[in-house]
């Protein structure tokens, strides 16, 4: 609990009305979260504003309401008025001082990219916890600490709004935490929830294509991530990223990360020729056993490595942690049966589901065959580009639905279609995501690799107003088992033969 006057001590604005040594109790922008004695934050989102939101947040015990317009509302006498610059300013900076400003206590480190945050601070969470330090990590999967999730209940966004983040690095630093690896949206870098965190390191991965038509464009989306380099103490970056360098230009790397050479503050991972990388940086240099897959993890893991060197930690120590790296839920997650690998990713860019097709390509001794789909609501330009994507590395493609929201699936379809065109692998339509991964896995015969990607970790499938729960993975485990099963009942010779290729043009299969 803090007094009202002390929160608002150093930050210009003017009160009016209502008790100015109130106790408050919390501070938040989302009405529904108001308890008896919050400040409540009525700033501008992208689609709602929150004073439309008062009279919610007043009949839960509001003791004060915050906004940024120069003729706020009326409200009953005993609240407070506080009229502030820029709302969603003082909403981060309410949330860190309410919470004693938890991020000065910790190490932290902030990773954004179009691709990687997830696995990339997964894997500083692993080096740090295999070298007896206590670490958290917060993002796309949860809050976990030494590797185990953590009961805290926080809303499922890949980057927490600020009156959940602090609350949730306070409980970091009350458990004893001293590093915190998260990750760092565009979303959530343009709305403001990680200012007034201190971000002791912000890990630049890459830049691809995603999330443009949400930020209105791609120099709004390029600012968005570019802000990190302004909130970070220092920056660790992938030099061999042309986009990278644009956005961090006035910025001096602390380190760099990539396959090619480079100065003393330069990382370099590449594969040497039995199955290992050879890491080096400076006069150090290590080879060790790869613990995981693709290039796109290698460099994943470089990162992981820069970024701790950066905090001082030495490469030969963190090599020697190497085989502890492991990838997460729903990250090249596999699963077998019948002679045949499954393999379910999150891959839901171009560049991350060629980064994942190339990796499994190299290692399939029969067909690739891949079922995946876009979401709806959501960047319409990459869907033909994951199409040809598809096309080019897989022999056989099934098109489905991902999280089709208010779209209609059938549209959806048909604009990656127009990337298939061309291809010469056999190309499916079926908007059930439940019976494109029954058809690719009866369809597969032993010795291919079956890819289902897009959704990963997620446990729910979006589709209009409603949600239902599925997960990718344990779809394909229930498929695999009734295979075995049958293959095992009929000698293994009961096998779905496809040999006819379909074209789909948005009303009907052909």
């Amino acid at each position: 609990m803090i007094e009202l006057c002390e929160l608002l001590k150093n930050w210009p604005c003017t009160a009016k009305g209502g008790n100015i040594r109130a106790l408050v109790s919390g501070v938040t922008d989302h009405s529904a979260e108001v308890i008896p004695g919050s400040v409540f934050v009525a700033r501008k989102g992208r689609s709602v504003s929150g004073l439309d939101h008062i009279h919610e947040a007043l009949r839960n015990g509001a003791v004060a309401v915050v906004s940024d317009i120069s003729n706020p509302p009326a409200l009953p006498q005993g609240v407070s008025v506080i009229s502030v610059p820029d709302a969603a300013d003082f909403l981060a900076y309410a949330c860190s001082a309410f919470y004693r400003h938890p991020s000065r206590e910790l190490t932290v480190f902030a990773v954004t990219g179009t691709n990687g945050k997830t696995t990339t601070t997964r894997f500083i969470g692993q080096l740090l916890k295999a070298g007896g330090i206590r670490a958290a990590v917060i993002g796309t999967l949860g809050v976990w600490i030494d590797g185990r999730k953590t009961p805290l209940q926080i809303p499922p966004m890949t980057t927490l709004p600020p009156a959940h983040l602090h609350r949730v690095l306070r409980y970091c630093a009350d458990e004893g935490v001293t590093h915190v690896a998260m990750e760092a949206s565009s979303l959530g870098l343009s709305g403001r929830r990680l200012d007034h965190c201190s971000i002791d390191y912000g890990v630049f991965l890459n830049i691809g294509t995603d999330h443009h038509a949400e930020h209105g464009g791609e120099e709004s989306y390029l600012r968005a991530k570019g802000r990190l380099a302004g909130l970070a103490g220092q920056i660790v970056l992938n030099a061999e990223d042309p986009a990278v360098r644009s956005i961090t230009a006035d910025r001096l790397p602390v380190m760099t990360f990539g396959e090619r050479s480079g100065g003393d503050s330069h990382l370099r991972i590449v594969d040497d020729r039995n199955g290992g990388w050879v890491i080096s940086a400076g006069e150090s240099h290590s080879v060790i056993r790869a613990p995981v897959e693709g290039r796109h993890n290698r460099l994943n893991a470089a990162a992981a490595f820069a970024s701790l060197m950066a905090a001082g930690f030495g490469l030969a120590d963190l090599c020697k942690h190497a085989s502890c790296l492991s990838l997460p839920e729903g990250r090249m997650q596999e699963a077998e049966g019948a002679g045949i690998r499954v393999f379910v990713d999150y891959a839901h860019t171009p560049d991350a589901l060629e980064a994942v097709l190339g990796a499994l390509s190299s290692v399939c001794k029969g067909r690739l065959i891949l079922v995946f789909g876009c979401g709806g609501d959501r960047d319409g330009e990459k869907r033909p580009q994951m199409g040809r994507v598809a096309g080019e590395y897989s022999g056989s493609v099934w098109v489905t639905s991902d999280n089709p929201r208010s779209e209609e699936p059938a549209r959806i379809i048909s604009d990656i279609m127009e990337g298939l065109k061309n291809t010469a692998a056999i190309v499916r339509a079926e908007t059930d995501r439940e019976h494109a991964i029954r058809g690719a896995i009866y369809e597969a015969e032993p010795g291919d690799i079956v890819l289902i990607a897009g959704k990963g970790h997620e446990e729910i499938q979006i589709s209009g107003s409603s949600s239902r729960p599925f997960s990718d993975f344990r779809t394909a485990l229930r498929f695999l088992g009734e295979r075995e099963a049958e293959d095992g009942a009929s000698g293994g010779d009961d096998r779905v033969q496809t040999t006819d290729r379909f074209w789909y043009d948005g009303s009907g299969m052909e």
